[in-house]
């Protein structure tokens, strides 16, 4: 019985969250003040698996101006975006910026999804535990999608609700580059 409402309740706080992102993409992208400096922190210090089981953390990429982005496999303005995020990896990685996607979801979800996507960055895996790391870096909304950039020094610039696409994503990269 436990185990079932375990269950339950990850299906409510999944279908709020897909709600909420529902409205934020009709609304379009939301930017919110970025995180105090201990948000920052624990997103650059906390240690999440890859696709591969190895602990990873943001840090590990500091020198390159960072978009880290986080999604789920079932939040339909995320799956609209992962084209968007995928492009601008290409583009600009050999320019110095490297995309995390933090997905809240679990390995088996992810990893079929991300080959099918062509994701051709970082993938790390937060589970229902990635939204405390996401409203450490200032979504205290709690919606997803939700980028955050993070310039070549490890300071986190602009944190942004709602989903992103090519232009938006140029304009707010080229300044970190």
């Amino acid at each position: 019985m436990r185990g079932g409402l375990a269950k339950v309740a990850l299906f409510v706080v999944a279908g709020a969250l897909a709600l909420a992102a529902g409205f934020f993409a009709h609304r379009g992208s939301q930017p919110l003040p970025p995180p105090t400096a201990e948000g920052a922190g624990k997103l650059l210090q906390t240690a999440l698996p890859d696709l591969e089981g190895q602990q990873v953390r943001i840090a590990d990429w500091r020198g390159k101006a960072l978009v880290v982005n986080f999604w789920a496999t079932w939040c339909a303005p995320c799956r609209e975006e992962i084209p968007a995020l995928v492009r601008t990896q290409q583009k600009y990685g050999t320019q110095g910026l490297q995309i995390i996607g933090v997905a809240l979801d679990d390995k088996a979800r992810v990893e079929p999804f991300a080959r099918e996507m062509g994701i051709n960055y970082p993938t790390l895996l937060a589970g229902i535990d990635g939204l405390e790391l996401a409203a450490a870096a200032g979504n205290t909304v709690g919606a997803l999608p939700f980028t955050v950039y993070i310039d070549r020094k490890g300071n986190v610039v602009r944190a942004e609700l709602g989903g992103v696409d090519d232009e938006k994503l140029a304009r707010h990269i080229e300044p970190l580059l």
